[in-house]
């Protein structure tokens, strides 16, 4: 599937690539973000649901449901890509119940240095299918994105304490 929009944010985290991709690997920290209440969700929260492989195989599945102004949400996701330490990449499967953005596949990169190591959380999107979800998505997807891959940047060097913003 080709992707019409995407974001991403790098960090340096001081951190092996081993227990970088160990924390990012677990999705209920991926997901963190999402499952609270905030600004962002206006109030709104996804819980999540995980297949006996918890998200750390390949063909792993993931279910959120959730509301966000009103409107019920679900989206499932499937592992297509894990390489320990280096990367991960998951995608929506079938067609999402979203609001702001569409379709889409997620994932992280890990160059492994010296002392630290490099982080890039990238998104790669499709509008909302509905003529609603399109004009709000068109502004508030872009948004969204950045604070999307933002947060799990920021949530990951800040639990590893020595964050430098690239």
């Amino acid at each position: 599937m080709s992707y019409g929009n995407s974001a991403d944010s790098r960090v340096r985290i001081q951190a092996s690539a081993e227990a970088l991709f160990g924390y990012l690997d677990d999705h209920r920290r991926l997901a963190s973000h999402m499952s609270q209440p905030s600004m962002m969700m206006l109030g709104g929260r996804m819980a999540y649901e995980f297949d006996r492989s918890e998200g750390r195989e390949i063909g792993g599945r993931i279910r959120m449901t959730g509301a966000f102004l009103g409107m019920r949400l679900y989206v499932e996701e499937t592992i297509v890509e894990r390489r320990p330490p280096v990367r991960k990449v998951w995608e929506t499967t079938n067609r999402p119940l979203l609001l702001i953005i569409g379709s889409y596949r997620m994932g992280f990169e890990i160059e492994a240095m010296q002392e630290f190591s490099n982080l890039r959380v990238f998104i790669d999107y499709n509008l909302p299918a509905t003529l609603t979800g399109r004009l709000i998505g068109t502004f508030l997807g872009p948004v969204y994105a950045r604070w999307c891959v933002g947060r799990i940047a920021s949530d990951a060097a800040i639990r590893f304490q020595h964050p430098a913003v690239l």
